[in-house]
């Protein structure tokens, strides 16, 4: 599945809940280290999710501190790397539309 076809959602779901596109895109560079500029590289190419998070500059160091509770899963023990990552960005992006503050959504 290619990254590009599920950041709408990402966006649409921030969106509804009165959100912004930009605090979506801080989140995922915050979460991958892509700048603005790689990150649209990335959605324009439309690579997959795997090739997404292979390519990221560094995955945030901070992302250990990343819990709690996505389609049933604790993130924290999701045993496939790949599946982790995708589950920590969504569990991100829900904390974005649940009304988070962004400070506290990038663990700061």
């Amino acid at each position: 599945m290619s990254f590009a076809s599920v950041y709408p959602y990402y966006i649409n779901k921030a969106e509804k809940k009165g959100r912004t596109k930009g605090e979506v895109d801080i989140i995922i560079c915050w979460l991958t280290g892509y700048d603005q500029k790689k990150l649209q590289q990335q959605i324009d190419t439309k690579i997959d999710f795997e090739t997404f998070f292979k390519q990221a500059p560094q995955i945030n160091p901070n992302v250990s501190k990343i819990t709690g509770v996505i389609c049933g899963y604790r993130v924290e023990e999701i045993e496939d790397e790949l599946m982790q990552k995708i589950r920590y960005l969504d569990k991100l992006i829900d904390e974005l539309a649940k009304g988070k503050k962004i400070e506290k959504i990038l663990r700061q």
